[in-house]
């Protein structure tokens, strides 16, 4: 019998994709699983074939609700864990309960680090900055299971805590057989994830004025949503920009592929983002859509190994402009040996064989 894996996160668990086939993977190979999460971001109705809960909180701000969290999830972890458990703590708002009780139990502990949390935009030059940093150099260096989400993040937590974490791409399920090419009129270029600071939102929505025979459909939600709606109809570009709201993965899939063109164009404003392989990224990939990427490590990998798009060297809106324009003049054929090529290797089936690896180790322990 395989130990029981009790996963948790910082998370409405919703649309976290991440945590969705890391469970799912585990729960096939024959782990139980039992996942927790919160309804901070909502609670919606959500189908597992594995047990889940989230966890109430009553707090008014983000920064009460990251202690309340911990606090609950200690005891929850401490009702639910035996000497049978592993516990599966996703990014540092979830470690400490994690660990102590990890500790307290003599369990084994796999920390999987989704980002670079302490260098991210929205806790940089911030008391809880500070207070995650002090987390992280106290308990990372104690972590003896650990994966992360790109080549770079690995590398920079090796050179800060001298850890080796095992490298576990979000990219998403193959998708076999090859969409179709959709004839769109007029082209649709789509943006899919978090509505939130330093993605290249804004910027891409300035371009439009000058893309012509486009439209710009924004999937997702976020804290940046109402002000992104703003700045569209102050520079009147409503009936080329329209937000499509939270859609479920399945839902998000099938968006995708109608895409003639996506962009990943997160802002240099810190390591996390900078290291970033992000998700959407290869969910266009895996959907046939070529994509216009900025030129940071993970993405300029990726465009090194297969021609899925054009790369970019900063954020000015006429040079999103130029490199949007050749993808749809050039149309998503011109792409599409590319991206099939990619899409065999940019696929989660390649990357559940190291997670179970991982877990192999630990349920050793």
């Amino acid at each position: 019998m395989k130990k029981k894996i009790i996963v948790s996160a910082f998370s409405s668990l919703y649309t976290d994709q991440r945590i969705e086939k890391v469970c799912k993977t585990l729960f096939d190979n024959g782990y139980p699983v039992e996942l927790i999460g919160n309804d901070w971001g909502g609670n919606e109705k959500m189908e597992r074939p594995y047990p889940f809960s989230r966890i109430t909180l009553k707090s008014k701000t983000l920064k009460t609700a990251y202690f309340e969290f911990n606090w609950k999830l200690y005891h929850e972890l401490k009702k639910k864990a035996d000497k049978d458990t592993i516990l599966h703590a996703n990014d540092i708002d979830a470690l400490l309960p994690n660990y102590l009780i990890a500790k307290k139990m003599n369990i084994p502990l796999v920390f999987d680090s989704h980002e670079i949390f302490t260098e991210m935009p929205s806790v940089q030059n911030r008391f809880s900055q500070k207070f995650w940093r002090v987390l992280e150099r106290n308990l990372v260096p104690k972590v003896e299971f650990m994966m992360t989400e790109s080549e770079s993040y690995a590398g920079w937590f090796h050179e800060k805590y001298n850890v080796s974490p095992v490298v576990v791409r979000n990219i998403p399920r193959k998708i076999s057989s090859v969409p179709e090419i959709p004839d769109n009129h007029p082209k649709i270029i789509l943006y899919q994830g978090a509505i939130n600071q330093s993605r290249g939102i804004e910027k891409m929505i300035k371009a439009m004025h000058h893309i012509k025979d486009a439209v710009l459909k924004i999937a997702g939600d976020g804290p940046k949503k109402k002000e992104y709606e703003q700045l569209v109809v102050q520079e009147e570009l409503q009936d080329k920009v329209f937000f499509l709201g939270k859609l479920k993965p399945d839902n998000l899939r099938e968006i995708t592929k109608t895409a003639d063109a996506g962009f990943s164009l997160e802002e240099n404003n810190g390591v996390s983002y900078y290291y970033s392989l992000p998700n959407k990224v290869c969910d266009y990939i895996q959907s046939r859509v070529p994509l216009v990427m900025i030129n940071f490590p993970e993405m300029q990998r990726i465009r090194n190994q297969f021609h899925v798009g054009e790369v970019v060297s900063d954020h000015q809106p006429e040079t999103i402009e130029k490199a949007i324009n050749l993808i749809l003049s050039r149309g998503r054929r011109y792409y599409q040996e590319e991206l099939n090529k990619a899409a065999d290797v940019f696929c989660w089936e390649n990357e559940e064989i190291k997670i179970l690896q991982l877990f192999e180790k630990a349920s050793r322990k």
